[in-house]
Protein backbone atom coordinates (compact mmCIF):
# COMPACT_ATOMS: atom_id res chain seq x y z
CA UNK A 1 0.00 0.00 0.00
CA UNK A 2 1.08 3.81 -0.85
CA UNK A 3 1.46 6.31 1.66
CA UNK A 4 -0.62 8.61 1.66
CA UNK A 5 0.36 11.83 0.04
CA UNK A 6 3.82 11.57 0.49
CA UNK A 7 6.38 13.09 -1.82
CA UNK A 8 5.27 10.99 -4.64
CA UNK A 9 1.40 11.33 -4.63
CA UNK A 10 0.00 10.54 -8.14
CA UNK A 11 3.22 10.02 -9.56
CA UNK A 12 3.15 6.07 -10.57
CA UNK A 13 6.17 5.92 -12.57
CA UNK A 14 9.93 6.43 -12.36
CA UNK A 15 9.51 8.61 -15.40
CA UNK A 16 6.81 11.03 -13.52
CA UNK A 17 8.69 11.37 -10.69
CA UNK A 18 11.86 12.99 -12.61
CA UNK A 19 9.68 15.17 -14.52
CA UNK A 20 7.46 16.20 -11.14
CA UNK A 21 10.40 16.40 -8.85
CA UNK A 22 13.16 17.28 -10.59
CA UNK A 23 11.43 20.13 -13.60
CA UNK A 24 8.05 21.32 -12.35
CA UNK A 25 7.82 21.60 -8.83
CA UNK A 26 10.61 23.95 -9.11
CA UNK A 27 8.56 26.44 -11.43
CA UNK A 28 6.86 29.36 -10.47
CA UNK A 29 3.56 29.83 -10.57
CA UNK A 30 1.45 32.10 -13.24
CA UNK A 31 -1.70 32.11 -11.90
CA UNK A 32 -3.97 34.26 -14.55
CA UNK A 33 -7.02 33.78 -13.95
CA UNK A 34 -8.32 33.95 -10.20
CA UNK A 35 -10.72 35.89 -7.70
CA UNK A 36 -8.23 37.17 -5.05
CA UNK A 37 -9.03 40.65 -3.50
CA UNK A 38 -6.09 43.02 -4.79
CA UNK A 39 -6.58 45.16 -1.69
CA UNK A 40 -6.58 42.12 0.84
CA UNK A 41 -3.04 41.81 -1.14
CA UNK A 42 -1.96 45.43 -0.87
CA UNK A 43 -2.81 45.60 2.94
CA UNK A 44 -0.82 42.15 3.17
CA UNK A 45 -4.06 40.48 5.58
CA UNK A 46 -3.54 38.20 8.04
CA UNK A 47 -6.12 35.64 8.78
CA UNK A 48 -7.48 34.84 12.37
CA UNK A 49 -7.85 31.20 11.84
CA UNK A 50 -8.18 28.88 9.27
CA UNK A 51 -12.19 28.81 8.42
CA UNK A 52 -11.28 32.52 7.46
CA UNK A 53 -9.11 31.14 5.27
CA UNK A 54 -11.38 27.83 4.23
CA UNK A 55 -15.21 28.81 4.73
CA UNK A 56 -15.09 32.73 5.42
CA UNK A 57 -18.29 34.05 5.70
CA UNK A 58 -20.18 37.47 5.91
CA UNK A 59 -18.92 40.85 4.73
CA UNK A 60 -19.92 43.76 6.68
CA UNK A 61 -21.98 44.58 3.75
CA UNK A 62 -24.37 41.67 4.33
CA UNK A 63 -22.82 40.19 1.19
CA UNK A 64 -21.05 36.65 1.51
CA UNK A 65 -17.37 35.45 0.68
CA UNK A 66 -16.06 32.37 0.73
CA UNK A 67 -14.85 28.70 -0.98
CA UNK A 68 -18.61 27.77 -2.49
CA UNK A 69 -16.79 24.27 -3.37
CA UNK A 70 -16.58 23.45 0.15
CA UNK A 71 -20.07 25.20 1.02
CA UNK A 72 -21.63 22.50 -1.61
CA UNK A 73 -19.45 19.66 -0.12
CA UNK A 74 -20.94 20.94 3.61
CA UNK A 75 -24.15 21.19 2.36
CA UNK A 76 -23.92 17.56 0.58
CA UNK A 77 -23.43 16.12 4.12
CA UNK A 78 -26.83 17.98 5.84
CA UNK A 79 -24.81 20.21 7.67
CA UNK A 80 -26.66 23.99 8.89
CA UNK A 81 -25.92 26.42 6.78
CA UNK A 82 -25.27 28.55 10.06
CA UNK A 83 -21.79 26.38 10.54
CA UNK A 84 -21.32 26.91 6.64
CA UNK A 85 -21.52 30.46 5.66
CA UNK A 86 -22.88 31.65 8.95
CA UNK A 87 -21.94 32.79 12.78
CA UNK A 88 -21.52 30.13 14.61
CA UNK A 89 -18.31 29.30 16.27
CA UNK A 90 -15.29 29.39 13.87
CA UNK A 91 -14.06 25.98 15.60
CA UNK A 92 -17.44 24.44 15.50
CA UNK A 93 -17.53 25.11 12.08
CA UNK A 94 -13.80 23.23 11.31
CA UNK A 95 -15.16 20.64 13.09
CA UNK A 96 -18.62 20.80 10.21
CA UNK A 97 -16.16 20.97 7.75
CA UNK A 98 -13.98 18.06 8.83
CA UNK A 99 -16.65 15.87 9.55
CA UNK A 100 -18.00 16.08 5.62
CA UNK A 101 -14.46 16.19 4.05
CA UNK A 102 -13.62 12.62 6.13
CA UNK A 103 -16.96 11.92 3.81
CA UNK A 104 -15.51 12.90 0.54
CA UNK A 105 -13.03 10.16 -0.90
CA UNK A 106 -12.38 10.52 -4.02
CA UNK A 107 -13.71 14.37 -4.68
CA UNK A 108 -10.83 16.90 -5.47
CA UNK A 109 -11.75 18.61 -2.21
CA UNK A 110 -10.07 16.09 -0.11
CA UNK A 111 -6.97 15.89 -1.36
CA UNK A 112 -7.40 20.16 -1.67
CA UNK A 113 -8.10 20.67 1.61
CA UNK A 114 -4.76 17.91 2.96
CA UNK A 115 -2.46 19.56 0.16
CA UNK A 116 -2.93 22.65 1.55
CA UNK A 117 -2.43 21.75 4.73
CA UNK A 118 0.71 20.08 4.18
CA UNK A 119 2.14 22.81 2.19
CA UNK A 120 1.27 25.88 3.89
CA UNK A 121 1.31 24.65 7.44
CA UNK A 122 3.74 21.63 7.02
CA UNK A 123 0.70 18.73 8.30
CA UNK A 124 1.36 15.32 7.77
CA UNK A 125 -1.57 13.64 9.38
CA UNK A 126 -4.82 13.83 7.10
CA UNK A 127 -7.52 15.90 8.61
CA UNK A 128 -10.06 13.66 10.52
CA UNK A 129 -12.03 14.60 13.40
CA UNK A 130 -9.59 13.03 16.00
CA UNK A 131 -6.85 15.05 14.57
CA UNK A 132 -8.94 18.08 13.76
CA UNK A 133 -7.90 19.41 17.46
CA UNK A 134 -4.13 19.32 17.17
CA UNK A 135 -4.53 20.62 13.35
CA UNK A 136 -6.79 23.65 14.58
CA UNK A 137 -4.16 24.07 17.28
CA UNK A 138 -1.30 24.34 14.94
CA UNK A 139 -2.66 25.92 11.81
CA UNK A 140 -3.69 29.08 13.86
CA UNK A 141 -0.65 29.96 15.57
CA UNK A 142 1.09 29.81 12.66
CA UNK A 143 -1.44 32.25 11.12
CA UNK A 144 -1.93 34.65 14.12
CA UNK A 145 2.03 34.44 14.57
CA UNK A 146 4.24 33.35 11.81
CA UNK A 147 5.54 36.43 9.72
CA UNK A 148 5.09 34.63 6.59
CA UNK A 149 1.65 33.56 6.97
CA UNK A 150 0.01 36.51 5.43
CA UNK A 151 -1.53 36.88 2.42
CA UNK A 152 1.77 38.17 0.74
CA UNK A 153 3.39 35.51 2.22
CA UNK A 154 1.44 32.81 1.33
CA UNK A 155 2.19 34.03 -2.42
CA UNK A 156 5.97 34.13 -1.95
CA UNK A 157 5.51 30.34 -0.29
CA UNK A 158 3.93 29.54 -3.41
CA UNK A 159 6.82 31.27 -5.73
CA UNK A 160 3.82 32.71 -7.76
CA UNK A 161 4.95 35.12 -10.34
CA UNK A 162 2.07 36.66 -11.91
CA UNK A 163 -1.75 37.33 -10.22
CA UNK A 164 -4.38 38.36 -12.78
CA UNK A 165 -7.63 39.26 -10.65
CA UNK A 166 -10.74 39.30 -11.94
CA UNK A 167 -12.33 43.43 -12.20
CA UNK A 168 -15.14 45.03 -13.05
CA UNK A 169 -14.47 47.50 -16.26
CA UNK A 170 -15.81 50.44 -13.33
CA UNK A 171 -13.05 49.73 -10.70
CA UNK A 172 -11.04 52.74 -9.88
CA UNK A 173 -8.02 49.80 -9.80
CA UNK A 174 -6.75 51.82 -6.89
CA UNK A 175 -5.34 48.91 -5.58
CA UNK A 176 -4.15 47.79 -8.31
CA UNK A 177 -1.86 51.33 -8.56
CA UNK A 178 -0.54 51.10 -4.75
CA UNK A 179 0.63 47.61 -5.51
CA UNK A 180 2.36 48.24 -8.52
CA UNK A 181 4.24 51.36 -6.47
CA UNK A 182 5.13 49.09 -3.78
CA UNK A 183 8.89 48.17 -4.26
CA UNK A 184 8.34 45.44 -1.46
CA UNK A 185 6.02 43.91 -3.81
CA UNK A 186 7.59 40.77 -5.52
CA UNK A 187 4.81 39.49 -7.36
CA UNK A 188 3.28 41.24 -10.88
CA UNK A 189 -0.39 41.84 -9.45
CA UNK A 190 -2.97 43.19 -12.90
CA UNK A 191 -6.26 43.42 -13.34
CA UNK A 192 -8.44 41.22 -15.91
CA UNK A 193 -10.91 43.21 -17.64
CA UNK A 194 -14.78 41.28 -16.80
CA UNK A 195 -17.30 43.22 -18.70
CA UNK A 196 -20.51 40.92 -18.08
CA UNK A 197 -22.64 43.26 -16.20
CA UNK A 198 -22.47 45.50 -19.31
CA UNK A 199 -23.02 42.60 -21.65
CA UNK A 200 -25.86 41.35 -20.30
CA UNK A 201 -28.53 43.39 -21.30
CA UNK A 202 -31.38 40.77 -20.11
CA UNK A 203 -30.26 40.17 -16.43
CA UNK A 204 -31.42 42.03 -13.54
CA UNK A 205 -29.26 44.89 -12.68
CA UNK A 206 -28.26 46.01 -16.37
CA UNK A 207 -29.89 49.45 -15.84
CA UNK A 208 -28.42 50.68 -12.52
CA UNK A 209 -25.14 49.31 -13.88
CA UNK A 210 -25.34 51.26 -17.33
CA UNK A 211 -25.08 54.37 -15.20
CA UNK A 212 -22.45 53.08 -13.73
CA UNK A 213 -20.47 52.19 -16.68
CA UNK A 214 -21.28 55.94 -17.85
CA UNK A 215 -20.04 57.67 -14.19
CA UNK A 216 -17.24 55.93 -15.06
CA UNK A 217 -16.21 57.71 -18.00
CA UNK A 218 -17.53 60.96 -16.83
CA UNK A 219 -20.72 61.26 -18.53
CA UNK A 220 -24.52 61.26 -17.30
CA UNK A 221 -25.67 58.40 -19.13
CA UNK A 222 -24.64 56.10 -22.06
CA UNK A 223 -27.74 57.07 -24.46
CA UNK A 224 -26.82 55.41 -27.68
CA UNK A 225 -24.91 51.27 -28.66
CA UNK A 226 -22.26 53.59 -29.78
CA UNK A 227 -21.13 55.38 -26.08
CA UNK A 228 -21.88 52.06 -24.99
CA UNK A 229 -19.03 51.09 -26.86
CA UNK A 230 -16.96 53.77 -26.84
CA UNK A 231 -17.17 53.43 -22.58
CA UNK A 232 -16.12 49.39 -22.68
CA UNK A 233 -13.24 50.27 -24.74
CA UNK A 234 -12.06 53.47 -23.16
CA UNK A 235 -12.79 51.42 -19.50
CA UNK A 236 -10.49 48.67 -21.39
CA UNK A 237 -7.69 50.86 -22.02
CA UNK A 238 -7.40 51.90 -18.95
CA UNK A 239 -7.14 48.49 -17.64
CA UNK A 240 -4.07 48.19 -20.50
CA UNK A 241 -2.77 51.38 -18.54
CA UNK A 242 -2.68 48.95 -15.55
CA UNK A 243 -0.88 45.68 -17.04
CA UNK A 244 -3.58 44.13 -18.26
CA UNK A 245 -3.20 41.04 -20.19
CA UNK A 246 -6.59 39.24 -20.02
CA UNK A 247 -10.44 39.88 -19.99
CA UNK A 248 -12.69 37.37 -19.09
CA UNK A 249 -16.53 36.56 -20.34
CA UNK A 250 -18.50 34.59 -17.81
CA UNK A 251 -21.66 34.15 -20.48
CA UNK A 252 -24.68 31.54 -20.19
CA UNK A 253 -23.38 30.85 -23.74
CA UNK A 254 -21.77 32.31 -26.66
CA UNK A 255 -23.87 33.80 -28.89
CA UNK A 256 -23.45 35.23 -32.54
CA UNK A 257 -26.12 37.32 -34.31
CA UNK A 258 -24.33 39.63 -36.60
CA UNK A 259 -25.99 42.57 -36.10
CA UNK A 260 -25.27 45.94 -37.61
CA UNK A 261 -24.33 48.84 -35.05
CA UNK A 262 -27.81 50.08 -35.76
CA UNK A 263 -29.88 47.13 -35.35
CA UNK A 264 -27.85 46.67 -31.78
CA UNK A 265 -28.76 50.29 -31.08
CA UNK A 266 -32.19 49.68 -31.48
CA UNK A 267 -32.02 46.98 -29.06
CA UNK A 268 -30.55 49.12 -26.38
CA UNK A 269 -32.99 51.51 -26.98
CA UNK A 270 -35.80 49.41 -26.35
CA UNK A 271 -33.85 47.89 -23.14
CA UNK A 272 -33.31 51.58 -21.86
CA UNK A 273 -36.95 52.15 -22.27
CA UNK A 274 -37.74 48.95 -20.02
CA UNK A 275 -39.39 47.11 -22.85
CA UNK A 276 -38.49 42.82 -23.21
CA UNK A 277 -35.84 41.88 -25.75
CA UNK A 278 -36.60 38.78 -28.13
CA UNK A 279 -33.73 36.18 -27.52
CA UNK A 280 -32.49 37.46 -31.58
CA UNK A 281 -32.20 41.46 -29.74
CA UNK A 282 -29.99 40.58 -27.06
CA UNK A 283 -27.74 37.86 -28.88
CA UNK A 284 -27.22 40.56 -31.44
CA UNK A 285 -26.42 43.34 -29.06
CA UNK A 286 -23.86 40.99 -27.29
CA UNK A 287 -22.40 39.94 -30.70
CA UNK A 288 -21.96 43.80 -31.52
CA UNK A 289 -19.96 43.67 -27.91
CA UNK A 290 -18.31 41.13 -28.03
CA UNK A 291 -16.60 41.66 -31.59
CA UNK A 292 -16.16 45.14 -30.61
CA UNK A 293 -14.43 44.02 -27.76
CA UNK A 294 -12.44 41.16 -29.41
CA UNK A 295 -10.53 43.90 -32.10
CA UNK A 296 -9.66 45.65 -29.23
CA UNK A 297 -8.16 43.36 -27.22
CA UNK A 298 -6.35 41.97 -30.33
CA UNK A 299 -5.15 45.55 -30.73
CA UNK A 300 -3.80 46.16 -26.88
CA UNK A 301 -2.33 42.37 -26.92
CA UNK A 302 -4.98 41.36 -24.10
CA UNK A 303 -5.83 37.87 -24.23
CA UNK A 304 -9.63 36.91 -24.43
CA UNK A 305 -11.20 34.55 -22.30
CA UNK A 306 -14.27 32.80 -22.83
CA UNK A 307 -15.92 30.72 -20.28
CA UNK A 308 -19.50 29.72 -20.72
CA UNK A 309 -22.08 26.53 -20.54
CA UNK A 310 -23.46 27.33 -16.72
CA UNK A 311 -26.90 27.49 -14.75
CA UNK A 312 -26.28 29.97 -12.39
CA UNK A 313 -28.20 30.83 -9.20
CA UNK A 314 -30.54 27.28 -9.93
CA UNK A 315 -31.23 27.31 -5.73
CA UNK A 316 -33.65 30.45 -5.73
CA UNK A 317 -34.02 30.51 -1.69
CA UNK A 318 -30.07 30.40 -1.11
CA UNK A 319 -29.67 32.79 -4.10
CA UNK A 320 -31.73 35.37 -2.66
CA UNK A 321 -30.45 34.96 0.59
CA UNK A 322 -26.59 34.77 -0.20
CA UNK A 323 -26.55 36.41 -3.64
CA UNK A 324 -24.39 34.84 -6.65
CA UNK A 325 -21.55 32.26 -6.28
CA UNK A 326 -22.10 30.65 -3.73
CA UNK A 327 -22.46 27.00 -4.61
CA UNK A 328 -25.46 26.38 -6.22
CA UNK A 329 -24.94 26.72 -9.48
CA UNK A 330 -24.29 23.89 -12.44
CA UNK A 331 -23.30 22.37 -15.22
CA UNK A 332 -25.22 23.52 -18.50
CA UNK A 333 -26.08 22.00 -22.06
CA UNK A 334 -24.94 23.91 -25.13
CA UNK A 335 -24.87 24.05 -28.83
CA UNK A 336 -22.51 26.90 -29.71
CA UNK A 337 -19.46 25.59 -30.73
CA UNK A 338 -21.00 26.89 -33.98
CA UNK A 339 -21.45 30.49 -32.84
CA UNK A 340 -17.96 30.33 -31.63
CA UNK A 341 -16.50 29.55 -34.34
CA UNK A 342 -18.10 32.22 -36.42
CA UNK A 343 -17.02 34.48 -33.76
CA UNK A 344 -13.88 33.73 -33.73
CA UNK A 345 -13.97 33.82 -37.70
CA UNK A 346 -15.47 37.18 -38.14
CA UNK A 347 -12.54 38.55 -35.69
CA UNK A 348 -10.29 36.75 -38.03
CA UNK A 349 -11.37 37.65 -41.34
CA UNK A 350 -10.59 41.70 -40.33
CA UNK A 351 -7.28 40.37 -39.03
CA UNK A 352 -7.78 41.07 -35.65
CA UNK A 353 -8.66 38.07 -34.06
CA UNK A 354 -7.20 38.35 -30.13
CA UNK A 355 -5.47 35.70 -28.21
CA UNK A 356 -8.44 33.38 -27.05
CA UNK A 357 -8.90 30.72 -24.04
CA UNK A 358 -12.10 28.76 -24.50
CA UNK A 359 -13.64 26.57 -21.09
CA UNK A 360 -16.68 25.18 -21.33
CA UNK A 361 -18.27 24.14 -17.95
CA UNK A 362 -19.80 20.67 -20.24
CA UNK A 363 -16.67 18.06 -20.35
CA UNK A 364 -19.02 17.17 -23.07
CA UNK A 365 -17.63 19.84 -25.59
CA UNK A 366 -13.97 18.87 -25.36
CA UNK A 367 -13.58 17.27 -28.29
CA UNK A 368 -15.52 19.94 -30.18
CA UNK A 369 -13.19 22.68 -28.42
CA UNK A 370 -10.40 20.91 -29.19
CA UNK A 371 -11.01 20.75 -32.46
CA UNK A 372 -12.35 24.66 -32.81
CA UNK A 373 -8.83 26.12 -31.64
CA UNK A 374 -7.04 24.16 -34.32
CA UNK A 375 -9.18 26.14 -37.16
CA UNK A 376 -7.95 30.04 -35.72
CA UNK A 377 -3.91 29.24 -35.11
CA UNK A 378 -1.68 32.25 -35.50
CA UNK A 379 1.87 32.85 -35.55
CA UNK A 380 1.63 35.96 -32.71
CA UNK A 381 2.62 33.06 -30.30
CA UNK A 382 2.34 29.36 -30.35
CA UNK A 383 -1.28 28.30 -29.05
CA UNK A 384 -2.43 31.29 -30.15
CA UNK A 385 -6.01 29.97 -29.39
CA UNK A 386 -6.29 27.48 -25.93
CA UNK A 387 -8.57 25.21 -24.79
CA UNK A 388 -8.32 26.41 -21.59
CA UNK A 389 -7.56 24.04 -17.82
CA UNK A 390 -10.59 22.10 -16.82
CA UNK A 391 -12.62 24.46 -15.20
CA UNK A 392 -14.90 24.93 -12.09
CA UNK A 393 -17.00 21.16 -12.04
CA UNK A 394 -13.88 19.72 -13.97
CA UNK A 395 -11.58 20.91 -12.00
CA UNK A 396 -10.39 17.39 -10.55
CA UNK A 397 -8.11 14.51 -11.08
CA UNK A 398 -10.50 12.76 -13.92
CA UNK A 399 -11.56 16.17 -15.43
CA UNK A 400 -7.76 17.27 -15.75
CA UNK A 401 -7.00 14.43 -17.41
CA UNK A 402 -9.08 14.18 -19.77
CA UNK A 403 -8.88 18.03 -20.36
CA UNK A 404 -5.61 17.37 -21.55
CA UNK A 405 -5.91 14.05 -23.03
CA UNK A 406 -8.15 15.57 -25.53
CA UNK A 407 -5.83 18.55 -26.30
CA UNK A 408 -2.83 16.48 -26.65
CA UNK A 409 -5.36 14.11 -28.83
CA UNK A 410 -5.95 16.84 -30.91
CA UNK A 411 -3.63 19.90 -30.64
CA UNK A 412 -0.55 20.31 -29.13
CA UNK A 413 -0.30 19.83 -25.22
CA UNK A 414 2.68 21.05 -25.39
CA UNK A 415 2.45 24.60 -25.99
CA UNK A 416 -0.74 24.66 -23.38
CA UNK A 417 -0.51 27.67 -20.57
CA UNK A 418 -0.93 25.52 -17.91
CA UNK A 419 -3.42 25.64 -14.78
CA UNK A 420 -5.17 28.75 -12.69
CA UNK A 421 -6.69 28.60 -9.50
CA UNK A 422 -9.91 30.44 -10.73
CA UNK A 423 -10.05 30.73 -6.78
CA UNK A 424 -10.46 33.47 -3.64
CA UNK A 425 -8.22 31.52 -1.27
CA UNK A 426 -4.89 32.46 -1.37
CA UNK A 427 -4.28 28.42 0.10
CA UNK A 428 -5.55 27.33 -3.46
CA UNK A 429 -1.87 27.34 -4.99
CA UNK A 430 -2.08 23.78 -4.22
CA UNK A 431 -4.05 23.13 -6.99
CA UNK A 432 -1.46 24.01 -8.77
CA UNK A 433 0.71 21.13 -7.44
CA UNK A 434 -2.09 18.88 -7.88
CA UNK A 435 -2.20 19.52 -11.53
CA UNK A 436 1.68 19.22 -12.10
CA UNK A 437 1.55 15.55 -10.63
CA UNK A 438 -1.56 14.41 -12.95
CA UNK A 439 0.19 16.19 -15.36
CA UNK A 440 3.55 14.34 -15.08
CA UNK A 441 2.36 11.31 -14.31
CA UNK A 442 0.39 11.40 -17.66
CA UNK A 443 3.42 11.90 -19.49
CA UNK A 444 5.39 9.79 -17.48
CA UNK A 445 3.00 6.71 -18.68
CA UNK A 446 2.95 7.83 -22.08
CA UNK A 447 6.58 7.80 -22.02
CA UNK A 448 6.81 4.18 -20.18
CA UNK A 449 4.84 3.13 -22.26
CA UNK A 450 6.50 3.44 -25.52
CA UNK A 451 4.42 6.77 -26.62
CA UNK A 452 6.72 9.21 -26.69
CA UNK A 453 10.81 8.89 -26.60
CA UNK A 454 12.42 8.80 -23.24
CA UNK A 455 14.20 12.11 -24.76
CA UNK A 456 14.88 14.15 -21.97
CA UNK A 457 15.33 17.93 -23.21
CA UNK A 458 12.14 17.47 -24.87
CA UNK A 459 10.47 16.24 -21.81
CA UNK A 460 11.92 19.18 -19.82
CA UNK A 461 10.72 21.93 -22.52
CA UNK A 462 7.17 20.22 -22.70
CA UNK A 463 6.69 19.90 -18.83
CA UNK A 464 8.48 23.29 -17.58
CA UNK A 465 6.08 24.68 -20.63
CA UNK A 466 3.20 23.47 -19.46
CA UNK A 467 4.02 24.48 -15.56
CA UNK A 468 4.97 28.12 -16.42
CA UNK A 469 7.12 29.13 -19.44
CA UNK A 470 4.06 29.04 -21.70
CA UNK A 471 2.18 30.98 -20.08
CA UNK A 472 4.99 33.63 -19.34
CA UNK A 473 5.15 33.95 -23.27
CA UNK A 474 1.71 33.52 -23.88
CA UNK A 475 0.77 36.95 -21.58
CA UNK A 476 4.41 38.49 -22.56
CA UNK A 477 5.06 38.63 -18.66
Amino acid sequence: MKPFMDKDFILETETARHLYHDYAAKMPLCDYHCHLSPKEIYEDRRFNNIVEVWLGGKNPDGSYFGDHYKWRMMRSHGIDESYISGDKPPYERFLKLTEALEMAIGNPMYHWCNLELKMFFGVEEPLTLESAPRIWAHCNDLLQNDPDMTARGLIRKSNVAFIGTTDDPIDSLEWHEKIAADPTMECIVAPSYRPDKAINIHKAGWHAYMAQLAASVGKESLPTMQDVLDALVARLEHFAAHGCKASDHGLDYIPFVPYTLEQADAAYRKALRGETLTTEEIDGFQTVILVTLGKAYHRLNIAMQLHYSCIRNNNERIFRLMGPDTGVDAISQNTCGGSIAQLLSALDLEGQCPKTILYSLNPADNAQLGTIIGCFQGTEVPGKIQHGSAWWFNDTKHGMEDQMRTLASLGLLGNFIGMLTDSRSFLSYARHDYFRRIMCNMVGHWVENGEYPNHDASLKRIVEGISFNNAKRYFGL
